[in-house]
C-alpha cells in the first residue's frame, strides 16, 4: 500500500510538469526576409556541321541557320524572377578553315537585339575546345528577356579551298544557367 501512495505522489507532483513549456515570442515578420534562390540549368544550342556542307553547287558558302524559337520568357516565372542568366558555348573545329559563328538575339519582329560573335581558328592537327562564357545582367538581361527568336550564322573565313571531299567538322555546344530569386 505503501507503494501505491508513492505512486500516486510522485504522479500528482510530476504531472505539472508535463504542462511546463519554454517559448519565446515568434517574429511573424521573419517571412519578409524569406527569399529563395533556385537556379536551373539546361541545355541551349548544339551543332555539329560537316565540312562538305560549307561546299555546294561547286562554290564555298557560309550557312545561317533558321530562326528558332525560344520560348523561355513566355513563361511569367522567368520572366519576373530571372535575376541573372549565363550562356556557356564550347566549340571544337576539325576543318582546316577558320570560322566565326555569330548567334543572333531576336524579338517578335526579328529584330536583332543582341549578336554574340565567337572566332573558331582553323584546325591545325591539334585539337582545341574553345569556351566561351556570355553573362546576362541588368540592361543586357532586359534585351535578353525580350528575345524571341535564336538564328545562327557561320562565316568562312579565308583559308584553303574547301570542296565535297574535305573532312572535319565544326561542332557547337551550348547551355544556359538561370538565376532566379523568389522573394
Amino acid at each position: 500500500m505503501k507503494l501505491h501512495l508513492k505512486n500516486k505522489i510522485f504522479r500528482i507532483l510530476c504531472l505539472p510538469l508535463l504542462f511546463i513549456s519554454c517559448s519565446s515570442d515568434l517574429d511573424f515578420n521573419q517571412v519578409d526576409d524569406f527569399k529563395l534562390e533556385p537556379i536551373f540549368v539546361g541545355n541551349l544550342v548544339y551543332f555539329d556541321v560537316p565540312a562538305n556542307q560549307f561546299f555546294d553547287n561547286g562554290a564555298e558558302q557560309s550557312i545561317a541557320f533558321d530562326a528558332q524559337e525560344f520560348d523561355v520568357f513566355k513563361n511569367k516565372f522567368f520572366k519576373d524572377n530571372l535575376v541573372k542568366a549565363e550562356f556557356n558555348f564550347e566549340i571544337t573545329n576539325t576543318i582546316n578553315r577558320a570560322f566565326t559563328i555569330s548567334l543572333l538575339l531576336l524579338d517578335n519582329n526579328d529584330q536583332q537585339l543582341q549578336t554574340l560573335r565567337y572566332k573558331a581558328p582553323a584546325y591545325s592537327g591539334t585539337l582545341t575546345v574553345l569556351q566561351f562564357n556570355e553573362i546576362f545582367e541588368n540592361q543586357r538581361l532586359d534585351l535578353l528577356k525580350q528575345t524571341t527568336k535564336l538564328a545562327f550564322l557561320i562565316n568562312l573565313k579565308a583559308g584553303p579551298p574547301l570542296n565535297e571531299n574535305t573532312t572535319g567538322t565544326l561542332k557547337l555546344r551550348s547551355s544556359a544557367t538561370a538565376y532566379t530569386e523568389i522573394k
